[in-house]
């Protein structure tokens, strides 16, 4: 496989890129790689503690509205450990359980950028093993889609949708009484 960028060497750096659930595959050669960041060069040491604590690095300028700079407040801590979110940055981990309710309004922003923008982590169902769990992820995607629709004022299209609400409960129903359609 040739490089996408200059078609002359054989691409040798595969990068995958997956932004808001987008995979993006790019191929190109090692030159082409360093040239447009895809790899950094040897002689820049950066370990994965100096990536998971930069992921965690979003303070904003501490201004108001108007631009006035805000005045230094005491940082929250942790009533468990005494931990302070500054000190959750630096080393990249919580102290402890507590501390994710203590700092919980300013994780999701980290977790967006961590989880290429989601701040939900949905997991994955087993196809084979998965039984009627696949049915019940699909009446809560139906269900959220369903709020969406009626918030937009839609309500033609959300009628279909109530419509399979009811037909997927049917068949939740059936396979919990041990009935197969």
């Amino acid at each position: 496989m040739k490089c996408q960028q200059c078609q002359k060497r054989p691409a040798t750096v595969h990068y995958t890129h997956v932004m808001n659930g987008k995979k993006t595959n790019i191929h190109v050669c090692e030159v082409c790689a360093k040239e447009n960041g895809y790899m950094t060069y040897p002689e820049e040491g950066f370990s994965l503690h100096d990536l998971l604590t930069g992921l965690f690095h979003l303070d904003t300028p501490k201004v108001d509205l108007q631009g006035h700079p805000f005045q230094q407040i005491e940082e929250v801590r942790c009533p468990s450990c005494d931990m302070t979110f500054t000190e959750f940055k630096r080393i990249g981990k919580f102290g402890c359980a507590e501390c994710y309710h203590t700092f919980s309004n300013r994780l999701d922003p980290i977790f967006s950028r961590v989880h290429s923008g989601n701040t939900r982590h949905i997991g994955k169902i087993p196809k084979r093993k998965g039984g009627h769990l696949h049915l019940k992820k699909q009446l809560e995607d139906y269900r959220q889609q369903l709020r969406t629709l009626i918030e937009n004022e839609a309500f033609e299209k959300a009628a279909i949708v109530r419509d399979n609400i009811k037909e997927l409960e049917q068949q939740i129903r059936n396979k919990e009484a041990g009935d197969t359609p």
